[in-house]
């Protein structure tokens, strides 16, 4: 930094302005403003997360309360209205700040209040995708994927405008926040994101028309236990057809609502199938060793081990041998971890047959009926209806 031409100092000529006040705009201000927001709430008695940066928590006896930052964007979450009435009050002296009332829309995420609990969806997000694509008068789609085989990046020719593939491909991404049914094909689609060909926008355009005809869907949560943690996890070995790599899938749910998905191409070939499968309950045990933390961290213990599904006899004796085998000796260390959780009962991986593993949704496409059920179970429908009422 320096002094502005015009505005120098002859005597002081190494010196700049004291910055007292982050110029809304830079790319220091997001920081600059966190920081002052965090330091202010620390002064209030919130604690920060470890698991989680944009999360501050509160304790005092019965009384617990959440804020959730992104920017200028807040979400206060307490135990009851008296700590919400003192809190926003703390905060209004501070900040200049304007209350939204209960929590009706987040990043792009509308949520609506039922009497059993929330549903989030991005109707207005999902029309603005399916209009920049040009398939607003289009017909709809059953199915997302073709159950026959994979995308390939040697098939077709080249998509003449790569920018609206990339474009598309990336808004399609957020949109899986509350469709993690989309999770798989989105995935697909944008492991071609840097040389798309034709047949890579045709599956991007039925996974829009496939949007198209469930835009109403959206991700139900509703009152439950939080008392356990069950999650599925499938891997589909040697399934891209330009690399070999597998994919891998999985879901976690808290009581009985979802909270955490993924749809991934492994980062190595696996030799087997049993070591596709075991990569994968290792993702799975890895993202539940870090909700587990962030649980307790809110004051909401899990006291029963993480309970993992998988349709692979295999993995699952690999998960709870200690004995090295000649097929598994290669298998990275770092992945041995699941046995050690397994050890402590911290998790427990067990059999589940493939007619009832929901992560297979997230690993190939599906028949429509059997799609259409995983779907369900994934608690991804219509909205309530209107006449259940809110509060």
């Amino acid at each position: 930094m320096h002094q502005p031409f015009g505005f120098r100092d002859p005597s002081l000529p190494d010196h700049v302005c004291l910055l007292k006040r982050s110029l809304y705009g830079l790319k220091q201000a997001p920081r600059a403003w966190y920081q002052r927001f965090a330091e202010f709430v620390f002064t209030i008695g919130f604690a920060h997360s470890r698991c989680d940066h944009s999360l501050f928590i509160y304790k005092n006896g019965n009384d617990v309360a959440y804020i959730l930052l992104y920017v200028d964007d807040i979400v206060l979450v307490t135990s009851n209205s008296g700590l919400r009435s003192h809190l926003m009050l703390l905060l209004g002296r501070e900040f200049s700040m304007k209350n939204l009332g209960p929590l009706s829309s987040f990043l792009g995420i509308d949520v609506q209040r039922t009497k059993t609990g929330l549903f989030l969806n991005q109707k207005s997000y999902a029309e603005e995708i399916i209009d920049r694509a040009g398939l607003t008068h289009s017909n709809s789609a059953n199915t997302l994927v073709d159950t026959n085989g994979k995308l390939s990046s040697t098939n077709g020719s080249p998509y003449p405008n790569p920018t609206l593939f990339r474009s598309l491909a990336g808004a399609l991404q957020y949109l899986t926040f509350t469709r993690p049914d989309i999770s798989y094909a989105v995935q697909q689609v944008c492991l071609h994101m840097h040389a798309p060909k034709d047949s890579h926008m045709l599956a991007l355009k039925r996974i829009i028309r496939y949007v198209k005809g469930t835009i109403s869907h959206g991700l139900h949560l509703t009152k439950s236990n939080v008392n356990s943690l069950v999650a599925y996890t499938d891997a589909d070995w040697g399934g891209c057809p330009d690399t070999r790599r597998s994919t891998t899938g999985y879901c976690v749910f808290l009581g009985s609502n979802l909270i955490s998905w993924s749809a991934k191409r492994q980062p190595t070939v696996s030799r087997s199938s049993a070591e596709a499968e075991y990569r994968g309950v290792a993702n799975v045990v890895s993202e539940s060793c870090w909700l587990r933390n962030l649980l307790l961290e809110l004051h909401c213990p899990i006291p029963k081990a993480t309970m993992v599904f998988c349709d692979n006899v295999s993995a699952i004796y690999l998960s709870g041998n200690p004995v090295q085998h000649q097929r598994s000796k290669h298998i990275e260390m770092d992945i041995h971890f699941v046995r050690e959780k397994v050890a402590r009962g911290q998790a427990r991986v067990l059999h589940v047959p493939t007619r009832f593993q929901i992560a297979d949704i997230f690993t190939k496409g599906l028949p429509r009926v059997l799609f259409d059920d995983f779907r369900d179970s994934l608690s991804i429908r219509p909205p309530p209806a209107s006449t259940e009422g809110v509060y």
